[in-house]
């Protein structure tokens, strides 16, 4: 007997904005009705459990004015299908409402058909091609890398509709892993966070079609890094929260619990909040030091060790002020760090310019901002771009000192200036 899943779609939708519950969603709709002038909107819990389910039906006028505002998702994209969808002529509920503003990767996932038109080994076929993508980030460069794996996710959503039964959740899965690599790159390579943010939505419904529990965590840790860095810390712990919920269905390997911590920790940091983030770095350490008998880490989570975590907690150590702790942190990053590994390391290079540029210590700050441009040089990385331009602000009381206007004429080389405006 097949398990019903529900309308996976409104429900990711629901819990990427944070909103846990049905009852949640009830009580923002309602609320969402007064802001907008509406007066009293007759919902009932009866009504979202309703749209939750395996039959959803299509919302009226005012209904889908609200789950628009809301959950910031197009209703087509909410697990809702039209009556005029293929079937005829409008209903009475009217046309659909004019879409939002879209991200390049936002695209309805289609539901499958009675019959897939589709091989069965249609999954494996274009996870092959997924599994290419996720090596190829740590070199190719990311413009370049996003605008493959976006014409990818585009074939996978268009597939999906095509496929049934065990293909569609393989296929769902690297569809999943497609789009979180999309987000990534929007995310920490591109710096568009708003992007990112509709993506991993994206991601979190093909993860649910998949239903992936541990693709799921994933992806709603990484969700909650967009509202951790624009600082608005009780949407990034709710978003952590569930992030959790999903890794116990897992169950999470030791790795993928103490990256989640990290995850925790720099979202924490970035609130200002460094005492609460150094304490949760510790429970971290003492979940990669327990030994206790966990199952391996999934072949797409590829970018956590223990050598990041100790990255994480080197700059968390700097954001509190904690020079020499930092400091000793960061060299010990640096010599760990895999040669391969360029996009991290022009973070570490800046975390640790900062460091030095705190203490005074100007010649040593150049220098790791010189080595940190020409990591950047081979392999751009928006987020090491970011701790160098920081760290050349702290030596803004030394810009007339000749090491100083050494890094300047490289940060703003004709390609460099013109690059870093074009991104």
């Amino acid at each position: 007997m097949t398990r019903s899943i529900g309308n996976v779609a409104l429900k990711a939708a629901r819990q990427a904005t944070g909103i846990s519950s049905q009852k949640a969603l009830l009580l923002a709709l309602r609320q969402a009705a007064r802001e907008l002038g509406m007066g009293a909107v007759g919902i009932s819990p009866r009504q979202v459990a309703r749209w939750e389910s395996d039959t959803p039906g299509w919302p009226r006028a005012d209904y889908q004015r609200l789950l628009v505002h809301v959950l910031r998702l197009p209703v087509e994209q909410l697990g809702f299908r039209a009556p005029w969808d293929g079937h005829g002529s409008p209903s009475a509920a009217g046309p659909p409402l004019a879409p939002v503003a879209t991200a390049p990767v936002r695209v309805a996932l289609p539901a499958p058909r009675s019959a897939g038109s589709q091989p069965d080994t249609i999954g494996a076929d274009y996870a092959v091609v997924t599994e290419a993508h996720r090596r190829m980030y740590w070199s190719v460069p990311p413009a370049t890398l996003h605008q493959a794996v976006a014409e990818h996710a585009a074939l996978g959503t268009a597939l999906l509709g095509e496929t049934t039964g065990v293909a569609r959740r393989i296929l769902a899965a690297a569809l999943a892993e497609s789009l979180l690599l999309a987000a990534r790159i929007q995310f920490f390579d591109l710096r568009r966070p708003d992007q990112a943010d509709a993506t991993y939505l994206r991601a979190l419904q093909a993860a649910g079609e998949a239903d992936d529990s541990l693709l799921g965590a994933a992806i709603l840790a990484h969700l909650a890094f967009v509202p951790g860095w624009a600082g608005r810390r009780e949407d990034a712990v709710e978003r952590m929260q569930a992030a959790r919920t999903y890794a116990r269905r897992g169950p999470a390997s030791t790795d993928l619990l103490a990256w989640l911590d990290a995850v925790e920790a720099e979202c924490l940091t970035r609130c200002g909040d460094h005492r609460a983030a150094l304490s949760v770095l510790r429970r971290a350490e003492d979940v990669l030091a327990d030994g206790t008998d966990r199952p391996p880490s999934p072949a797409w989570f590829t970018w956590f060790s223990p050598v990041r975590l100790a990255a994480f907690k080197g700059h968390t150590e700097l954001s509190a002020g904690h020079l020499p702790q930092a400091r000793t942190t960061l060299e010990g990053v640096l010599v760990a760090l895999p040669a391969s590994d360029r996009k991290q390391r022009s973070v570490v290079l800046g975390d640790l310019a900062m460091v030095e540029a705190r203490a005074g210590r100007v010649g040593a700050a150049c220098g790791l901002l010189e080595q940190a441009l020409d990591q950047l040089a081979v392999t751009w990385y928006a987020t090491g771009m970011e701790r160098v331009r920081e760290a050349r602000r702290a030596l803004a009381e030394w810009q007339e000192r000749a090491e100083v206007r050494r890094v300047d004429d490289r940060l703003y080389s004709w390609s460099s200036t013109i690059s870093t405006l074009q991104r």
